[in-house]
């Protein structure tokens, strides 16, 4: 029992806890009941989901972050891509497969945690993630367009049921539309003063006192969205009655949105003391905020950057603050329940929109736009996928775009030189077209020699087929691993060598590839390789391999 008691000992705070800790913890709650409340209505469910959501995952998800100023709440993207995926299921089933969902998306972040996944979130681009959220964010303002302004909106998509908004003014009902106006106003106006981190709680509880005082009934409410529980929120298993592959898939995609999200909060919230964030820690604890929610029959969560700044914009020095939310969370929960049912929806729609809108960075993407065409292309396809497919298939597109970016890349990014001999140095000049005959090329590779790359590098070495016994030496300082296709380029070129009667030598070479690319190996393929082990210093290894061409040559001379 000492091993996995150990490991649940080490995943508790280590801080002490102080009184600014506790402090800072009550804006976020307070913050995240308009928050939590609108990811429900996001995801297609009751708001309470959301409420249950943003309690769970601050308070068990923040025992184990290693960012330690992380909230683990709901997030928008998380929302819409999970209401996406529950689109086919039946209204009266959606509520309990949004659970399982949760649960699922929660286990896979747990898995991939114990697999030493964080490193992977890197090969998701920059341009397409940034792409991907802005595509979130026109699709939630959009979308709540219509509950903003009480109409009844036809479409499939959130741009088609705004403009059926927009061409339709006749369905939109007066009074939702003036409260609407009138808490998008209170978030902007009381953003600008002192009060801001209460923004969101003010266009929450003036417009919900106007409805009551005034006896608007046209203005939908919570209530009519679902049942609102009163009292403790107690656990309960998922139904897993509801489990179809194409859940597990959403849960796939929803666990990806929600880790590479995570990784970019540790990246803009840094710890205070300077200590370096361990991805599959987030990982895992963003594992745990999951399955938790998923028990107390929430919905996803995930780090929070907006969150997690208003966390530290309030005072928290450890993660005691983000767990200390959720409990401040859990009172509000238990106290106010019964009002939660009187709050408008079109307050609810307006928190999205200001949210959604305010998630746009126009400088990060005005710099993407001028980083070149690749960067464009990534951004524009990954936007126009998220409005116009499933979330979950802009998700997939997102990845794979962002893997064959990367191979273009190594595939662009690679350049040949050629190295000379002056003296016991080695200078750097532009490699050959061609070889020469009896001639020494010492050739340097730039780049990654990884698949598309070696393809670029086949294309970039020099042609021997003009020339007679030249001898080319390939330095592969530094390379610790070799391809399939490397070895073939090699090969090749090994051979198309050896048919003008020239050689190909490798210097630098680390030893784990010789022991790779074993006598037998070569042998087998008809190749004949000179191989100079790399050593500790720099070129020492390419210049005996120049002075064994010379001789080489001067032999050949001789005969």
């Amino acid at each position: 029992m000492n091993g996995p008691w150990r490991r649940v000992r080490d995943a508790l705070p280590r801080e002490r806890m102080n009184r600014s800790d506790v402090v800072a913890g009550l804006p976020g709650a307070i913050g995240s009941v308009p928050d939590g409340m609108a990811a429900g209505v996001l995801a297609g469910v009751s708001p309470v989901h959301g409420l249950y959501a943003s309690m769970a995952g601050r308070l068990f998800g923040g025992f184990s972050t290693s960012t330690r100023l992380m909230v683990v709440t709901t997030t928008s993207a998380s929302a819409l891509a999970a209401g996406s995926a529950l689109t086919g299921v039946a209204p009266e089933d959606r509520p309990a497969a949004l659970v399982l969902l949760t649960l699922i998306a929660g286990l896979v972040m747990i898995v991939a945690s114990a697999l030493r996944l964080g490193r992977y979130t890197r090969f998701v681009s920059h341009s397409v993630m940034t792409g991907f959220l802005a595509g979130i964010a026109a699709n939630i303002a959009l979308g709540q367009l219509p509950a903003l302004v009480g109409a009844d909106a036809e479409g499939r998509l959130a741009a088609a049921k705004a403009l059926d908004v927009l061409t339709h003014p006749s369905s939109i009902d007066g009074a939702s539309l003036v409260i609407g106006a009138l808490a998008l106003a209170l978030m902007a106006g009381v953003a600008r003063t002192r009060l801001q981190l209460f923004a969101s709680l003010g266009a929450l509880v003036v417009p919900t006192a106007l409805v009551l005082i005034l006896g608007w009934d046209s203005v939908t409410r919570v209530s009519e969205a679902g049942e609102i529980p009163t009292g403790f929120p107690l656990p309960a298993l998922p139904d897993f009655t509801l489990l179809t592959p194409s859940l597990v898939s959403a849960a796939f995609a929803v666990a990806v949105i929600v880790l590479v999200q995570g990784a970019g909060v540790a990246e803009a919230s840094p710890n205070p003391d300077g200590s370096r964030s361990a991805s599959n820690r987030d990982f895992a604890a963003q594992g745990v905020g999951n399955v938790a929610a998923a028990l107390f029959r929430g919905m996803p969560v995930g780090g929070s950057v907006g969150q997690t700044a208003l966390n530290s914009a309030a005072g928290a020095r450890t993660r005691w603050a983000a767990i200390w939310s959720g409990i401040w969370m859990l009172a509000i929960l238990v106290a106010f329940a019964g009002l939660v049912g009187q709050v408008p929806m079109p307050t609810l729609a307006a928190v999205l929109i200001v949210a959604a809108l305010g998630s746009l960075d126009p400088s990060r993407i005005s710099a993407i736009w001028s980083s070149g065409y690749s960067s464009r292309i990534a951004l524009v396809v990954t936007f126009v996928a998220t409005l116009l497919l499933p979330v979950t298939a802009a998700v997939g597109i997102g990845v794979a775009l962002s893997l064959l970016l990367q191979l273009n890349q190594e595939a662009l990014d690679l350049k040949v030189v050629r190295l000379q001999v002056d003296g016991d140095r080695l200078v750097e000049s532009r490699a050959p077209k061609q070889l020469a005959d009896n001639e020494i090329a010492i050739l340097d590779v730039y780049g990654s020699l990884f698949y598309a790359g070696a393809r670029t590098l086949q294309a970039q070495l020099p042609d021997p087929a003009t020339a007679r016994s030249p001898v080319v030496i390939l330095r592969l300082r530094g390379r610790t691993t070799a391809s399939a296709t490397f070895l073939a380029v090699v090969a090749d070129y090994a051979r198309r060598l050896d048919a003008v009667d020239g050689q190909l030598c490798l210097s630098g070479v680390d030893p784990r590839i010789r022991e790779l690319w074993t006598d037998e190996l070569l042998t087998a393929q008809g190749v004949r390789l000179e191989f100079f082990t790399a050593g500790p210093v720099l070129g020492e290894s390419t210049i005996a391999a120049y002075a064994q061409a010379r001789v080489w040559l001067h032999d050949r001379d001789d005969q």
